[in-house]
């Protein structure tokens, strides 16, 4: 398809696109993905739903998309999301962000669960046309503020929310999530696009190396790096095999472009006892062993976990995280298997720098 028009911000024009190509654009607010790849293409179809859920399916049926490609998808809503202001305008359109941005949600049913009843209505713009990620979910509308619903089994939506509950505990900063009886819940931590989240693929492309990562972030703002630091360690703790640079990435100022933080952690439904219960013993835990290897190889990174003011972790502390979440498990065998990973930390890291240290 070629493509002709503007990578848009709000109503500000950010790059100028001929024929599918990117010739000129602002340098300081342009996607950080485009700025490392100039692939336009590329940059678009990461914006599309994922094609491979069974709700997604319906709901290009019931949009009467009938082309199945993730480009035809995304440019329907002109590549708008939720999460940031970018957008594509076709050359001669005078289109403009109030009637591009989404203020409401017809068929968030449908992409949650596959509700027949939202099926048969017409055509309405949805942000679940770029509502990326493999589970079923939806954004939905709630007292003017944009939620996300995510689906999942018991042991899933267990492990988002004791991770939320868990890592906020620590000291991080974490997405919200809530539990609604039904599903998982999410704010936007964008409030409304008030910030730009870009994922880190756009700095990593799909490097999941910690030290790459660390030093991409160290040199692009030093306190996102050190958040990333608690982030891999809250993903060494609490198992999650996920992380990828499609779900963590940075908040930028949406009118100089610049990186202000690491976006809250979110995503880890796929962690802890997601798949099941893990052994709770984890001499051989490679997550734990990836993170102390991590610490040991980067200097700067072991004496930023260092410092890190992170509370004692005890039994009581990991147990009063169990109980604030509503959906019955093996409380022990949670227990145990967090504080077996910290203690397992303590002794692959060298003498007195373990997480039982007070700071």
């Amino acid at each position: 398809m070629s493509l002709n028009g503007y990578i848009m911000s709000r109503e500000r024009e950010i790059a100028r696109v001929e024929n599918g190509l990117i010739t000129d654009f602002d340098a300081q607010r342009l996607p950080l993905y485009l700025l490392k790849t100039k692939d336009l293409t590329g940059w678009l179809e990461s914006r599309a739903i994922d094609s491979h859920r069974t709700n997604s399916r319906l709901l290009k049926k019931a949009l009467r998309i009938s082309a199945a490609d993730d480009l035809a998808t995304v440019l329907r809503v002109h590549a708008a999301t939720i999460t940031d202001t970018y957008w594509f305008r076709e050359e001669g359109s005078d289109i403009s962000y109030d009637e591009v941005r989404f203020s409401e949600n017809l068929f968030d049913k449908l992409a949650l669960r596959g509700d027949p009843n939202s099926f048969n209505q017409p055509y309405s713009r949805t942000p679940e046309l770029t509502n990326t990620g493999s589970f079923e979910k939806c954004w939905s509308r709630k007292d003017g503020h944009w939620q996300m619903l995510k689906s999942g089994n018991d042991l899933e939506n267990f492990s988002e929310l004791f991770v939320c509950v868990f890592g906020r505990r620590m000291g991080l900063e974490m997405a919200s999530y809530e539990w609604d009886g039904s599903y998982v819940c999410s704010e936007d931590f964008t409030n409304g696009s008030s910030v730009n989240f870009e994922p880190a693929a756009g700095i990593m492309l799909d490097n999941e190396d910690y030290a790459d990562n660390f030093h991409a972030l160290w040199t692009l703002n030093k306190k996102a790096a050190e958040q990333y630091v608690g982030m891999v360690w809250l993903d060494a703790i609490c198992f999650n095999m996920d992380r990828h640079t499609q779900n963590y990435g940075v908040l930028r100022d949406v009118e100089t472009g610049e990186i202000l933080s690491l976006a809250p952690l979110f995503d880890h439904n796929i962690a802890l006892i997601a798949r099941g219960y893990p052994k709770v013993e984890r001499t051989n835990d490679m997550l734990i062993q990836l993170f102390v290897e991590f610490l040991n190889d980067v200097p700067e990174a072991k004496r930023i976990f260092e410092e890190f003011p992170l509370p004692e972790l005890t039994e009581q502390l990991v147990m009063e995280c169990i109980e604030a979440v509503p959906i019955q498990v093996d409380e022990e065998a949670v227990c145990r298997f967090i504080l077996n990973g910290e203690q397992r930390i303590n002794e692959l890291l060298e003498p007195d720098q373990g997480l039982s240290q007070t700071l």
